[in-house]
């Protein structure tokens, strides 16, 4: 009983962050609390870019993805998770940025802190069209630490043609935000 106690207070305490009630600011390293964020896109210099981590999993319908498989491609990664709201908010975005720049452009979400069948449910209702890793414990998340707070979702990066982090956005994404910088870093 004590561990479904801690559970749901964990829970409550993910879903009140995902609605940005704490702040960026004071933030040190392998702290855990959400932090809002405003969704608009950071380009970063090329010059300054930092390489991706590896980034591999299984996904929601059982296959496998990886950042290592888009070599060479502009990839967007994006952290949600079913029971954040701004995760939901800006699902029609990502699918319709993700369906105009197919060929391009790769799309692949990381479900992270998350029920799988809720995940799944959430999948099925939004069909985006491209994969996303079931990333229940957070690693993924984690091993981009110094670029996206561990904790911060949703959260997007642009991962460029040559594995670095070009852009992000802290919060939900705003189409033209997004299709802007993505259409930057593709055109690079």
């Amino acid at each position: 009983m004590r561990a479904k106690s801690t559970s749901l207070v964990l829970l409550a305490v993910l879903v009140a962050g995902c609605a940005g009630t704490s702040q960026a600011s004071g933030q040190q390293p392998g702290d855990t609390r959400f932090v809002a964020g405003d969704g608009k896109m950071q380009l970063f210099d090329a010059a300054s870019r930092k390489a991706a981590p590896a980034v591999a999993g299984e996904t929601l319908d059982g296959a496998n993805a990886s950042l290592a498989a888009h070599k060479g491609k502009v990839v967007v990664l994006n952290f949600w998770a079913s029971w954040c709201g701004p995760c939901r908010a800006e699902a029609p975005v990502l699918k319709e940025v993700a369906a105009q720049t197919k060929g391009a452009v790769q799309f692949i979400g990381v479900d992270f802190k998350d029920r799988k069948a809720d995940a799944q449910a959430f999948e099925r209702t939004e069909q985006t069209g491209y994969p996303h890793i079931f990333d229940q414990p957070g690693k993924v998340a984690l091993a981009f630490q110094g670029t996206v707070p561990p904790a911060a979702i949703p959260s997007t990066l642009i991962i460029d043609k040559q594995g670095r982090v070009a852009a992000r956005a802290l919060g939900a994404v705003k189409y033209t935000d997004l299709m802007s910088t993505v259409t930057k870093v593709r055109d690079e």
